[in-house]
């Protein structure tokens, strides 16, 4: 396996993505391997409104909610090498397609949307079923 390889981490702000980025930070420092951590955003698929039109920035608030988990989990002692990407579309596949680049992925069982109850969600299971690495589900603390 090759170290320069990030292991690469989803987040979105809910309490399963944060685990996962605890659990990625321990995997990247027992591979020996950077970290990267992505955040991905799209424009609903149906609106009354543009989202734009009302001040709404789905960019913004997806950098600001991977803010506040490196925050959350690092403090001010972010790992050296870190890096964050935000992307636009549907993160089930931007982590897959950046997963081609990467060691491992890791994201949690269940984000923001859905239907509780469900042991994955949408973005897990994708990521589970066509990353092009080893991919890491974690259950978050409350989901145990």
């Amino acid at each position: 396996m090759d170290a320069s390889k990030p292991v690469m981490v989803g987040v979105d702000g809910s309490p399963a993505s944060i685990e996962a980025l605890r659990e990625a930070r321990t995997m990247a420092e027992l591979l020996g391997s950077p970290l990267t951590v992505v955040a991905a955003w799209q424009w609903p698929a149906a609106s009354g409104e543009l989202p734009e039109t009302i001040g709404w920035d789905p960019e913004a608030d997806a950098r600001q909610q991977m803010t506040e988990a490196l925050a959350a989990v690092f403090g001010d002692s972010r790992p050296e090498g870190l890096q964050e990407v935000v992307r636009q579309g549907q993160a089930g596949h931007v982590l897959t397609e950046l997963s081609k680049d990467a060691r491992m992925v890791v994201v949690g069982s269940r984000g923001r949307g859905g239907f509780r109850g469900l042991l994955l969600g949408s973005v897990s299971s994708a990521v589970g079923a066509h990353a092009a690495c080893p991919v890491l589900i974690v259950h978050g603390k409350a989901e145990k």
